[in-house]
Protein backbone atom coordinates (compact mmCIF):
# COMPACT_ATOMS: atom_id res chain seq x y z
CA UNK A 1 0.00 0.00 0.00
CA UNK A 2 1.34 3.73 -1.36
CA UNK A 3 1.74 6.36 1.64
CA UNK A 4 -1.42 9.05 2.15
CA UNK A 5 -2.08 10.85 -1.25
CA UNK A 6 -1.00 14.56 -1.42
CA UNK A 7 -4.49 16.11 -1.19
CA UNK A 8 -2.98 19.27 0.84
CA UNK A 9 -2.18 20.77 -2.67
CA UNK A 10 -5.40 19.97 -4.76
CA UNK A 11 -8.38 22.24 -5.04
CA UNK A 12 -11.73 20.80 -2.90
CA UNK A 13 -13.26 20.81 -6.57
CA UNK A 14 -10.33 18.68 -7.55
CA UNK A 15 -10.43 16.21 -4.45
CA UNK A 16 -14.41 15.74 -5.40
CA UNK A 17 -13.60 15.21 -9.00
CA UNK A 18 -11.25 12.89 -8.24
CA UNK A 19 -13.74 11.26 -5.96
CA UNK A 20 -16.16 10.76 -8.60
CA UNK A 21 -13.47 8.91 -10.64
CA UNK A 22 -12.47 6.60 -8.08
CA UNK A 23 -15.72 5.59 -7.65
CA UNK A 24 -16.62 4.74 -11.08
CA UNK A 25 -13.86 2.27 -11.21
CA UNK A 26 -14.71 0.52 -8.13
CA UNK A 27 -15.07 -3.34 -9.57
CA UNK A 28 -18.67 -4.54 -9.12
CA UNK A 29 -18.84 -5.31 -5.34
CA UNK A 30 -20.22 -8.71 -6.11
CA UNK A 31 -17.48 -9.88 -7.53
CA UNK A 32 -14.94 -9.14 -4.94
CA UNK A 33 -13.23 -12.23 -2.79
CA UNK A 34 -11.14 -11.67 0.47
CA UNK A 35 -8.07 -14.08 0.83
CA UNK A 36 -4.91 -15.54 -1.17
CA UNK A 37 -4.78 -18.38 -3.31
CA UNK A 38 -2.56 -21.28 -2.24
CA UNK A 39 -0.81 -23.25 -4.61
CA UNK A 40 0.04 -26.81 -3.41
CA UNK A 41 1.29 -30.01 -4.85
CA UNK A 42 1.00 -33.27 -2.94
CA UNK A 43 2.01 -37.07 -3.20
CA UNK A 44 -0.83 -39.80 -3.28
CA UNK A 45 1.42 -42.07 -1.38
CA UNK A 46 1.53 -44.91 -4.22
CA UNK A 47 5.20 -46.34 -4.26
CA UNK A 48 5.17 -46.38 -8.23
CA UNK A 49 3.45 -42.88 -8.51
CA UNK A 50 5.74 -40.30 -10.40
CA UNK A 51 4.70 -38.14 -7.53
CA UNK A 52 7.22 -39.76 -5.07
CA UNK A 53 9.72 -38.71 -7.52
CA UNK A 54 9.04 -35.33 -8.78
CA UNK A 55 6.98 -32.63 -6.64
CA UNK A 56 3.75 -34.06 -6.64
CA UNK A 57 0.37 -34.01 -8.09
CA UNK A 58 -0.75 -30.39 -9.23
CA UNK A 59 -1.02 -27.76 -8.79
CA UNK A 60 -3.81 -28.11 -6.78
CA UNK A 61 -5.12 -24.22 -5.23
CA UNK A 62 -6.79 -23.10 -2.26
CA UNK A 63 -8.63 -19.97 -1.21
CA UNK A 64 -7.23 -19.08 2.04
CA UNK A 65 -9.10 -16.86 4.15
CA UNK A 66 -7.90 -15.01 7.55
CA UNK A 67 -9.80 -14.21 10.58
CA UNK A 68 -8.19 -12.43 13.85
CA UNK A 69 -7.95 -15.36 16.66
CA UNK A 70 -8.36 -17.93 14.49
CA UNK A 71 -6.45 -20.66 12.23
CA UNK A 72 -6.59 -19.26 8.68
CA UNK A 73 -9.79 -21.54 6.31
CA UNK A 74 -8.64 -23.07 3.55
CA UNK A 75 -11.33 -24.28 1.06
CA UNK A 76 -10.35 -25.99 -2.29
CA UNK A 77 -10.75 -24.18 -5.86
CA UNK A 78 -11.51 -26.64 -8.48
CA UNK A 79 -9.31 -25.39 -11.31
CA UNK A 80 -11.87 -24.52 -13.49
CA UNK A 81 -12.82 -21.81 -10.95
CA UNK A 82 -9.22 -20.60 -11.08
CA UNK A 83 -9.70 -17.65 -12.93
CA UNK A 84 -12.21 -16.24 -11.98
CA UNK A 85 -11.12 -16.58 -8.22
CA UNK A 86 -7.90 -14.41 -9.21
CA UNK A 87 -9.91 -12.15 -10.62
CA UNK A 88 -12.26 -11.90 -7.66
CA UNK A 89 -9.18 -11.82 -5.25
CA UNK A 90 -7.57 -8.36 -7.60
CA UNK A 91 -11.18 -6.84 -7.56
CA UNK A 92 -11.01 -7.13 -3.77
CA UNK A 93 -7.62 -5.32 -3.72
CA UNK A 94 -8.49 -2.86 -6.24
CA UNK A 95 -11.57 -2.09 -4.21
CA UNK A 96 -9.27 -1.55 -0.78
CA UNK A 97 -6.96 0.57 -2.67
CA UNK A 98 -10.14 2.84 -4.24
CA UNK A 99 -11.77 2.82 -0.72
CA UNK A 100 -8.00 4.10 0.86
CA UNK A 101 -7.64 7.33 -1.42
CA UNK A 102 -11.58 8.13 -1.15
CA UNK A 103 -11.19 8.00 2.80
CA UNK A 104 -8.25 10.28 2.46
CA UNK A 105 -9.84 12.45 0.04
CA UNK A 106 -13.24 12.75 2.37
CA UNK A 107 -10.94 13.31 5.92
CA UNK A 108 -9.24 16.39 3.58
CA UNK A 109 -13.11 18.00 2.81
CA UNK A 110 -13.98 17.70 6.46
CA UNK A 111 -10.56 18.60 7.73
CA UNK A 112 -11.12 22.04 5.17
CA UNK A 113 -14.70 21.94 6.76
CA UNK A 114 -15.95 21.69 3.34
CA UNK A 115 -19.28 19.86 2.24
CA UNK A 116 -18.53 16.33 2.07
Amino acid sequence: MRGPIKTQKQTTAALRKRRQALLRQLPPLKAVLRGSLIERYKRCGKPGCKCARGPGHGPKYYLSVSFPGLRPQMDYVPQEYYAQASEFLANYHRARQILEEICEINRELLRRRAAL
